[in-house]
């Protein structure tokens, strides 16, 4: 491939709209056009990885004895209501109708049309397990998306789906996958990708697991401990609390706090530790604004995930609006009066001396006890697990809160789609069952994204020699003068020959935006051609990450770069 013959500009300046450098250096290199808010055209530099990151998919799923298939992009919606995801999902799912009314959706994830592609089909015990996968563009729309390739609306996933008459079957497969995962990353140039227990959110299920790749880009917290291997999505962790009550049983005093709104100020004025203060986080219910107040210590935050897999419910955030009963930042749980579901995080058990809001502006209480005051109530882990927090594994104070992005994740399903839809097969027995599905996905883009996040410098990516778009880099330097670019053509004829990935630039530029160029398309090694290095019968060899930079015979100059090429990673 010839650079001047190749689409796409590439520039020196940073875009202002580009918060992460992931995203800077696809737009600077000529890597993706924006087209909409969350969508993006691949050029050609990026079809190159993204294609060779879906060949090592393949590979690892075959390999895991998966079968390639293709989904529609377009579903029924009639299908999502079979799983009854059609009215439980929001509005991320894409919804239309056809020129005949028919209800349509665009696919953002692909269980029902898996379930309906083999339910014919796996009618009897013998044709079990299966796993079917396929690659392909979905649509989600999402509320936010940022971060260029990160989080989009349309993108480009494998998912895999696999069928089994067991939990112990399945249980297995699962392993097997996490395992394929853990090569897929190691292949594609980030090994450090780590395994954490994570929410199986709208997807369904019991266990699930996300990879993540730990950088301060990354839009998920996650909580890992610094004494054992427990890591965990922070919308996964459990928060675990030693309430150490430092105020001793005091009695219930209705105090005036004028314009204390936040936990800070009313501590502040009252001279209360935050761990002795009960926070009142108020949400309302999206199916029929009904209020939810979810109480907790004052150090702690809700987590939201968590609220709505207790009340199975989607929520946002409330608006307190005039005769609703509720005064935001007086809320509290004694003499609370209306028609609100309550819910009381764990961290408020065994406090015998608490400050809450009095439900009447201005006004506190202090001395508050649950166990005096309100009674027996039911606790639940509804709180955000925090820095330095208890580790749920351990139980050591060891938790660290780090970022990352999500670049897989996989799901035990369960029978959560086989009963909605009605997928049964006879056993060995006569008997009809439900078949056990797992659940296996890797967002292509946001991949290639995350390995540019994590291996660049500041002239450009850095890209792993298993994904990079091209193996070498040929620069001919002075292409006006005909020995330079004699040599120059011979030595790109002759790597092709050799069977190496090469893009050559024989451009009549200047040096110093051949070697920019260069550094922004990442090749892991550069061959350059000059009338100086020629004049001695040599050409310059080096490697992306400026690690090495030698002089070689050009003679010599091929089987020179394909040595270099063994040693980067």
């Amino acid at each position: 491939m010839k650079l001047a013959n190749m689409i796409g500009d590439r520039f020196k300046e940073r875009p202002a709209d580009c918060i992460i450098d992931s995203h800077a250096l696809m737009v600077r290199g000529g890597y993706i056009k924006h087209v909409a808010n969350g969508i993006y055209s691949q050029y050609p530099i990026l079809k190159r990885i993204t294609a060779k990151i879906e060949r090592i998919i393949r590979e690892e799923m075959d390999a895991v004895d998966g079968q390639e298939v293709l989904f529609p992009v377009v579903l029924p919606g009639s299908l999502w209501e079979e799983s009854g995801r059609f009215t439980s999902v929001g509005r991320e799912l894409a919804r239309f109708s056809d020129r005949n009314g028919s209800s349509l959706v665009l696919g953002m994830t692909h269980e029902e049309a898996a379930v309906q592609l083999v339910r014919d089909y796996a009618n009897s015990y013998s044709k079990y397990p299966f796993m079917i996968y396929q690659i392909q563009t979905k649509f989600r729309d999402e509320a936010r998306p940022r971060a260029g390739l990160i989080r989009v609306r349309e993108f480009t996933m494998k998912d895999a789906y696999s069928f089994h008459t067991s939990r112990e079957d399945l249980e297995n497969y699962y392993y097997r996958v996490y395992k394929a995962y853990e090569r897929i990353f190691e292949r594609a140039g980030i090994p450090e990708v780590a395994a954490v227990q994570s929410d199986s959110g709208m997807m369904g299920g019991s266990i699930s697991h996300e990879f993540m790749l730990l950088t301060p880009a990354g839009e998920d917290s996650i909580a890992i401990c610094r004494e054992c291997d427990y890591k965990a999505n922070m919308e996964a962790a459990e928060c675990i609390v030693e309430n150490v009550n430092r105020l001793a049983m005091g009695e219930l005093t209705l105090v005036r706090t004028p314009g204390t709104k936040t936990i800070d100020e009313v501590g502040a004025f009252l001279n209360c530790p935050v761990e002795n203060t009960c926070k009142a986080v108020i949400y309302q219910r999206n199916r029929d604004d009904k209020y939810v107040i979810a109480f907790t210590r004052g150090d702690l935050d809700i987590n939201e995930t968590k609220l709505t897999n207790l009340l199975k419910e989607d929520i946002h955030a409330a608006e307190i609006c005039e005769g609703c009963g509720l005064i935001a930042g007086y809320t509290g749980p004694y003499k609370l009066e209306g028609d609100y579901t309550v819910i009381y995080d764990r961290s408020l058990k065994n406090i015998d001396n608490l400050v809450c809001g009095a439900n009447i502006e201005g006004y506190h209480y202090t001395g508050f006890s649950m166990s005096r005051d309100i009674g027996d109530v039911e606790y639940a882990d509804v709180s955000k697990i925090k820095d330095n927090g208890i580790c749920p594994n351990c139980r050591k104070p060891a938790i660290s809160i780090s970022r990352g992005i999500e670049v897989g994740n996989i799901f035990q399903l369960g029978t959560k789609y086989t009963k909605a839809m009605d997928m049964r097969y006879l056993d060995k027995d006569g008997q009809l069952k439900y078949p056990v599905m797992g659940c296996y996905g890797i967002g292509v883009g946001r991949l290639a994204a995350a390995v540019c996040e994590v291996r660049h410098d500041e002239y450009g990516p850095i890209w792993p020699k298993s994904i990079a778009p091209w193996q070498v880099h040929l620069c001919c330097i002075r292409v006006d003068d005909p020995g330079v670019r004699t040599a120059a053509d011979a030595l790109y004829d002759k790597l092709q020959e050799e069977g190496l990935e090469v893009i050559y630039d024989d451009r009549d530029v200047r040096p110093g935006v051949m070697f920019s160029d260069a550094d922004l398309i990442g090749a892991p090694v550069r061959i350059t051609v000059s009338p100086k290095n020629l004049a001695r019968s040599c050409v310059e060899i080096s490697s992306r990450d400026k690690s090495v930079n030698t002089m070689a015979d050009i003679e010599s100059a091929v089987p020179a770069a394909r040595e270099l090429l063994k040693k980067c990673t």
